[in-house]
C-alpha cells in the first residue's frame, strides 16, 4: 500500500495547512473575528436602538393619545359652554323681549285711558253746551206743559244724534 499513498506528499499538505492556518490565525483570522465581533456589535447596537426607538414611540403615541382626550375633553366643555350661552342669550332675549311686550302694553293701556278721558270730556262738553241751548231755548219762549215735553223731546234726539 506504499505504493498508493505518498507519506511525505501528505507531510508536505499537512504542514501547507497548518502554515496556512497559522498564517491565517495571524494576519487575516483576528481581522476578521474582530470584524464580525464589530458587526455583532453594530447589529446588537441597532436592535437595542430600535428597542429604545420603539419605546420612545409608544411613549409619544401614549403622549399624544392623553394630549387627544385632553382635547376632546377640552373641546365637550366648551361645546357646553357654548350651549350654555346660547341657552342665556336666549333666556335673555325672550325676557327682554316680554319686557318690551308689557311695556307696550301698558302704554297703549295709558293711551286708551287718555282717550277715554278725552272723549268723557268731551261728551261733557257736547252735554252741558247742549243743556245751555235747551235752558235756552226754554227761557226764550214761554212754554206750557205740551212745549216742553217736546224740546225735552227734541234734546234727546239731539244727543242720541250726536253720538
Amino acid at each position: 500500500m506504499n505504493g498508493l499513498i505518498d507519506i511525505q506528499l501528505v507531510l508536505t499538505q499537512i504542514l501547507g495547512f497548518v502554515l496556512f492556518v497559522w498564517i491565517m490565525s495571524r494576519f487575516a483570522w483576528k481581522p476578521m473575528l474582530a470584524m464580525l465581533e464589530a458587526r455583532r456589535a453594530k447589529i446588537a447596537g441597532d436592535f437595542a436602538e430600535a428597542a429604545q426607538s420603539k419605546s420612545e414611540a409608544d411613549q409619544l403615541k401614549a403622549k399624544y393619545d392623553a394630549e387627544l382626550r385632553n382635547i376632546d375633553a377640552i373641546s365637550r366643555a366648551k361645546l357646553q359652554e357654548a350651549v350654555a350661552e346660547g341657552q342665556r342669550v336666549a333666556a335673555e332675549i325672550q325676557s327682554q323681549a316680554q319686557t318690551e311686550a308689557q311695556a307696550r302694553l301698558q302704554r297703549a293701556d295709558d293711551e286708551v285711558m287718555r282717550e277715554r278721558e278725552k272723549a268723557k270730556e268731551i261728551i261733557k262738553e257736547q252735554v252741558i253746551s247742549l243743556s245751555l241751548r235747551t235752558a235756552e231755548k226754554i227761557l226764550r219762549t214761554k212754554m206750557d206743559d205740551p212745549a216742553q215735553r217736546k224740546l225735552a223731546g227734541e234734546f234727546i234726539d239731539e244727543v242720541s244724534a250726536q253720538r
